[in-house]
């Protein structure tokens, strides 16, 4: 991030420039024909002006009146401007009172009642844009998804995050109805199908699995994830043959010496993750297939765990591997094994806001301000433009 400088184009006021109306604004009309009605002044709470002149026109079809703003001022009294550089003193971490403070030590009263209305209008209006504007003619080979949680009215709400991983742009934030393989899938299939993904990138939860092959994705799981975890199990399996207590091996007439080598046999393998190793895992597995399982209300045996252990990372292969197979026309990894872009993405557009409140008390909230927030993030190298979002 030290490299990266925030460009915020904010919204101009102009007096002088006029956009002529080309259509009447009332419904069931659309006359094309209009006259000056009368021009009058509008008083305006900007960094620079304190009125401007707005011309009143009649149509001549409905003989019906309508007004007609210069750059940068609506029907409010508020100016663009003022809306855009609030917004920007948010996206730049101030809670809303301070931005309030801030805005009236430079002489422009702005409530934070205000403040926050003018975040929630950008946040929503990157919502309303999310599926045409940013999909419209986007394409990434893959997508990552990842899920947190934030605090809303003092329960925990699910937020979906979707990235392009090859990039790191954010594509989507979400509130998803559930974590199920289901509600997955109805998140991530329409959003594969516009951007014209065929790889899912993500952790190693059960349910991602599901919706990817539910899917028709190609599935690369995390590996930072997959080596943490079989390391933890790994130790705790190994700490248990060394007591000596466990009698699961003898069973099955495999010494302790034999079983501690397997388990660091596929340490070895979880770090290296070549896709030829499968068929190394699939005969680890079956030296303990026959490890009988715990009766109720028993732990599971040593035997029995690396049985079950050796089976899940051998179907977990391909998931693990898949970045190994696909590469460039340079025969470089597309991808890097990792779903770190959607922890990125999290971290920084979500979680940092999200760290120094003590809940939100909207979920649409939720939405705008990590909408907002991403997609400024998606533009800090070429410029975000606040006019067209605001406007």
């Amino acid at each position: 991030m030290d490299n990266m400088r925030l460009k915020l184009i904010l919204p101009v006021v102009n007096p002088e420039q006029m956009t002529k109306p080309e259509k009447c604004p009332h419904k069931k009309c659309g006359g094309k024909h209009f006259k000056v009605h009368q021009g009058v002044e509008k008083a305006i709470r900007d960094s620079q002006y304190t009125e401007v002149r707005v011309v009143r026109y009649e149509c001549l079809r409905c003989r019906r009146t309508f007004r007609v703003y210069p750059q940068g001022v609506q029907r409010a009294h508020v100016s663009q401007r003022v809306k855009g550089i609030a917004v920007m003193l948010y996206i730049l971490g101030l809670s809303y009172g301070a931005v309030a403070i801030v805005m009236e030590a430079l002489g422009i009263f702005l409530s934070k009642t205000s403040v926050y209305r003018a975040v929630q209008a950008a946040g929503k209006a990157i919502g309303e844009m999310k599926r045409t504007e940013l999909f419209s003619g986007y394409r990434s080979q893959a997508i990552g998804a990842d899920i947190t949680a934030v605090k809303c009215k003092g329960k925990w709400l699910p937020i979906g995050v979707m990235v392009d991983p090859i990039h790191g742009l954010v594509l989507s934030i979400d509130h998803l109805s559930g974590e199920d393989a289901e509600a997955l899938q109805q998140w991530i299939e329409p959003a594969a199908e516009m951007v014209g993904a065929h790889t899912l990138v993500t952790d190693d939860a059960d349910a991602f699995k599901q919706a990817a092959d539910k899917s028709g994705l190609d599935h690369q799981v995390c590996k930072s994830h997959v080596v943490r975890n079989t390391e933890e199990l790994i130790a705790s399996i190994s700490q248990t043959i060394e007591t000596g207590k466990d009698t699961s091996l003898a069973q099955l007439h495999i010494e302790p010496a034999q079983a501690l080598a397997d388990l660091q046999r596929l340490s070895e393998f979880i770090h290296s993750r070549q896709p030829h190793e499968q068929a190394e895992i699939q005969a680890l597995y079956e030296r303990y297939a026959q490890a009988a399982p715990p009766k109720k209300g028993e732990p599971a045996s040593a035997a029995y765990r690396m049985r079950h252990l050796f089976l899940d990372r051998w179907n977990l292969w391909p998931r693990l591997t898949y970045y190994r197979t696909w590469k460039d026309k340079q025969g470089k990894p597309i991808l890097d094994g990792t779903n770190n872009a959607s922890e990125r993405a999290i971290g920084w557009w979500i979680k940092e806001r999200y760290r120094s409140m003590r809940g939100y008390k909207q979920e649409q909230s939720v939405l705008n301000v990590s909408r907002l927030i991403a997609f400024c993030g998606n533009h800090l190298s070429k410029g975000f433009d606040l006019a067209a979002i605001i406007a």
